[in-house]
């Protein structure tokens, strides 16, 4: 068995395995993969939901380095270059900084589902993927390949049969 099995099985959304085969075979034996090993090109069809980040010592100061089209829909306005501190998290600011803590400390992909993304996108579902990278070789997470995927939310209201 592959120590990455049960980690894959978890992985509901097509492109999230798309990316995570991508991102191990980019390992080559490592770890993880190095930012040089990943070329857009060749995952083109997933950049409209992919980010990178900047790994910074204090996590909450690491930044957007690119930001694909359907974050900024998500967040209503280009997020490239802002801090993940400064995007707006609403109560789910928490949640998203332990996100990114144990991608970067673990050196491990990571991989959620939530509800209601950020304020004012209650009626969204989002699966998120987090893949470590790092640069020139090192052993640290310089850098986090990230990928989104929303889908609008179920109706949770109740339905009550009515007899006639």
């Amino acid at each position: 068995m592959n120590v990455w099995d049960s980690f894959r099985a978890q992985l509901v959304i097509p492109e999230h395995r798309q990316l995570f085969e991508y991102w191990l075979s980019a390992c080559d034996g490592r770890t993880m993969p190095c930012r040089s090993d990943i070329k857009p090109a060749e995952i083109a069809r997933l950049l409209p939901g992919i980010s990178l980040i900047d790994v910074a010592e204090d996590i909450p100061q690491s930044k957007v380095r690119l930001a694909g089209t359907k974050l900024r829909e998500i967040h209503d306005r280009e997020i490239t270059g802002q801090t993940i501190d400064a995007l707006d998290w609403g109560d789910k600011r928490d949640y998203w900084l332990a996100a990114y803590r144990r991608t970067v400390e673990k050196t491990e992909p990571t991989q959620g589902v939530l509800k209601g993304p950020r304020f004012n996108k209650e009626h969204l579902v989002q699966y998120w993927l987090r893949l470590p990278l790092t640069c020139n070789g090192g052993t640290h997470a310089a850098m986090i390949l990230g990928h989104d995927y929303f889908v609008p939310a179920m109706p949770t209201h109740n339905r009550e049969r009515r007899i006639a």
